[in-house]
């Protein structure tokens, strides 16, 4: 059996097994797992600040759905921030690579808002919002979600019932829920 197709068999294989897991509810803590930032060979524990932030899941970084949705939460950063949010995290189960390379497509300029690897799936798999996308993406990828956390604690969270839609994790949605 080659490498590949054992790689395969264990990404269908935790792929199966993310849809066992539960998802996470308002006042669970966000897990600290290693994510990636600004390096593929420095993964570092997902730090979240004090206060109010938010964090957008997200299936592929590049996808038409995903490219659609994470301009507004770059173009409103403002708004957000206004609003009490002290950090928006994009994150995706892509490489750090793809994920900056993301980030300058999408604000050339550039953004505060963070893009997070979760190359692994760790962080989104601990979360239980993998789905097995192996048909369009190749492998476990994360749900379309949004989380509004105060610190480590998990305030609210939106999923997508249908991941290639916007319709309760669209940045105007999520503005308009904040006090």
């Amino acid at each position: 059996m080659s490498v590949i197709s054992e790689a395969l068999r264990a990404m269908h294989s935790v792929a199966t097994s993310v849809s066992h897991i539960d998802v996470v509810q308002p006042g669970s803590t966000l897990p600290a797992v290693p994510v990636k930032e600004d390096a593929a060979d420095k993964p570092a524990p997902f730090v979240f600040p004090e206060g109010k932030h938010i964090i957008v899941g997200v299936p592929g970084a590049f996808t038409g759905t995903c490219h659609a949705q994470v301009p507004g939460y770059i173009s409103q950063f403002e708004a957000f921030k206004a609003k009490g949010i002290q950090q928006i995290s994009i994150v995706a189960v892509n490489d750090v690579f793809v994920l900056k390379a993301w980030k300058e497509n999408l604000a050339p300029e550039g953004t505060p808002v963070r893009f997070i690897s979760d190359d692994a799936g760790a962080f989104t798999t601990a979360l239980g919002l993998g789905f097995d996308a192996s048909p369009l993406l190749g492998g476990v990828r994360s749900k379309r979600y949004v989380i509004i956390a105060n610190g480590d604690k998990i305030e609210t969270i939106a999923v997508e019932q249908i991941p290639s839609q916007l319709t309760v994790t669209d940045a105007k949605t999520i503005l308009a829920q904040l006090a």
